[in-house]
């Protein structure tokens, strides 16, 4: 079969605090879910009726058992999640201080499993016929996952929509100047590059938003997302269009996963046909929908809920 969207990227458990405001020393009891970009991004799409696999590996261990298990209960195909017998699952924990910090600890030693992507673990021939392909700033971060990213791309070779999520986190990375010569071996092959002003900053060596998107479609690419945080969202494309469009208004009780809703509904507006500012409307729906919620998986919206935080002007 063909997808309408195949991810490939991190995935892990993500353990975060059923109490809000408090340090992590002092917190008491934890909520598990499943967590990684890229296979939230899949978890999102698949609420909103798309079918979708995500392609990355986790620990031969009982994480990684719970993992392909709400793969499968979100909807999400998990025949190309693969074990990995010598390293654990990641997992990553945070801290809830609303509304804007939510500090991150990933425990991804010595390697996470999903850096231990190779190339002949890939169904190249799936990635050619999906809809969508979206891949990872951090999926370029080690071998093999790198070189198996790029064999990716490069196979793909631009045909239907290519999403390249920036995804930059910097303790992964010994230096943002490692990471800039993958990030543009990646865009040659993409046609939708999506990131924060910090991401996109690794990415062109740009911050200004305009400019930034401007160096992403110079470097390749269709359409460039710029996420500006409280300024809203950037969308410029290589036929001219532009969509810039301000935050909703939300009472945020977890900002984190608020980006890969935003990925997940992205994907649903590309493969609709959407117009660009409905696309990006819709987008900064979801992921603040997500926001005001304490889990990210299982929080992902659905198309009413989205079509209804617009309709409104605000997440109710």
């Amino acid at each position: 079969m063909a997808y309408d969207l195949i991810t490939m990227g991190r995935i892990g458990v993500d353990l975060y605090p059923l109490q809000t405001g408090v340090p992590l020393p002092q917190v008491t009891s934890f909520g598990k879910f499943l967590g990684g970009s890229a296979s939230n991004v899949a978890v999102a799409a698949a609420r909103l009726g798309h079918t979708a696999a995500v392609v990355t590996r986790t620990g031969d261990d009982p994480f990684g058992t719970y993992l392909h298990e709400e793969l499968r209960r979100f909807g999400v195909d998990d025949r190309f999640v693969t074990p990995v017998a010598d390293l654990p699952t990641p997992v990553t924990f945070c801290e809830v201080f609303p509304p804007d910090d939510f500090p991150l600890y990933f425990y991804r030693r010595p390697k996470a499993p999903d850096l231990e992507i190779h190339v002949n673990d890939l169904d190249l021939d799936a990635i050619e016929a999906a809809r969508v392909f979206w891949v990872t700033g951090t999926g370029l971060s080690e071998e093999p996952s790198r070189t198996a990213t790029l064999q990716a791309l490069a196979h793909r070779a631009k045909s239907g929509t290519t999403v390249f999520d920036l995804d930059w986190r910097p303790m992964f990375w010994s230096h943002p100047d490692e990471a800039r010569p993958f990030y543009k071996q990646a865009l040659r092959h993409t046609t939708v590059a999506v990131g924060n002003l910090d991401e996109v900053e690794v990415a062109t060596g740009v911050r200004d938003p305009h400019g930034a998107a401007r160096a992403l479609l110079d470097a390749g690419v269709e359409l460039a997302v710029v996420k500006q945080g409280p300024k809203g969202v950037l969308a410029v494309n290589s036929a001219g269009e532009s969509a810039e469009v301000p935050p909703l208004p939300v009472t945020v009780l977890n900002g984190l996963g608020a980006g890969d809703a935003f990925g997940g509904s992205l994907c649903h507006g590309l493969l609709a046909g959407y117009d660009l500012e409905t696309i990006m409307r819709n987008a900064n729906a979801a992921g603040a929908i997500v926001a005001s919620r304490l889990e990210c998986s299982s929080a992902m919206p659905t198309t009413d809920e989205i079509a209804a935080a617009v309709a409104a002007g605000a997440v109710r």
